[in-house]
């Protein structure tokens, strides 16, 4: 007697029919199969990640001291010494999914995030009272630096976060996105081997800074919601102040 054959949403990890990653595009040539960001694939580069916590390292250097909690060096040498540990442990790519491993890069944002957010009070507070911003070269620079550091940090959550972070999504662990991508509900315009990386996180956090509201990727979830709001709240009183107070320094 034969056997039926089993179908396509019958399989563990499957999507189901006119699912996001589910394919259905008879001439696009994954149609069918079962997308990229939905199944096991090799890890991603830590690589890309890491050069933007360390341009975070930088830009918090470069800010003046006043602006700095504690002391100008504290922070950033605690962020250098969580991201050393990161590359040696786990070098290559981000396919472990070990709770250590976890625990030291959400410690390592976490940190980079209390940094900066003490620099944007300290600079909101401080152009609020009339105390910060005596010339406009020094506090677009200022400015710059704290909002660049802002669109850095909210990368890395975003990419940490989404669908248990870059080793889970490697393992396609979490089937339910945080964020959704166009390439996820419309595989034509997309390669059958797209998933999503750091690049892409990077993108959706520089446009959400800069429109103050999420453009062609949606959060889903309500952290991812909460993420982008908080982010787009931060930038725009950053920039609205920062351009203000330097308007008015050079009338």
């Amino acid at each position: 007697m034969s056997v039926p054959a089993e179908s396509p949403a019958a399989r563990p990890g499957a999507a189901p029919p006119g699912a996001p990653g589910a394919g259905g595009n008879g001439d696009h040539p994954g149609a069918g199969a079962l997308a990229a960001w939905r199944r096991d694939t090799p890890g991603e580069s830590r690589w890309a990640a890491a050069l933007a916590v360390a341009a975070a390292i930088v830009l918090q250097v470069t800010l003046p001291a006043r602006l700095n909690l504690s002391s100008r060096y504290l922070l950033p040498a605690v962020e250098a010494v969580l991201l050393v540990a990161l590359v040696v442990i786990n070098p290559g790519r981000v396919d472990r999914v070990e709770r250590p491993l976890r625990l030291i890069g959400l410690a390592l944002i976490g940190v980079a995030s209390v940094a900066n957010a003490y620099s944007v009070a300290r600079l909101v507070l401080g152009l609020v009272r009339g105390t910060e911003g005596s010339a406009a070269g020094p506090l677009l620079v200022t400015g710059s630096a704290i909002y660049v550091t802002n669109v850095l940090v909210f990368a890395l959550w975003y990419w940490e976060f989404d669908r248990g972070g870059p080793s889970a999504r490697a393992h396609a662990l979490d089937p339910y996105p945080d964020f959704l991508f166009p390439q996820m509900t419309t595989s034509d315009v997309a390669k059958p081997d797209w998933e999503p990386g750091f690049g892409d996180y990077l993108y959706v956090s520089y446009t959400n800074a800069t429109a103050f509201s999420p453009t062609d990727t949606l959060p889903l979830t309500r952290g991812a919601k909460a993420a982008m709001a908080l982010q787009s709240t931060v930038s725009l009183v950053t920039v609205a102040l920062v351009i203000a107070r330097s308007v008015n320094i050079l009338k």
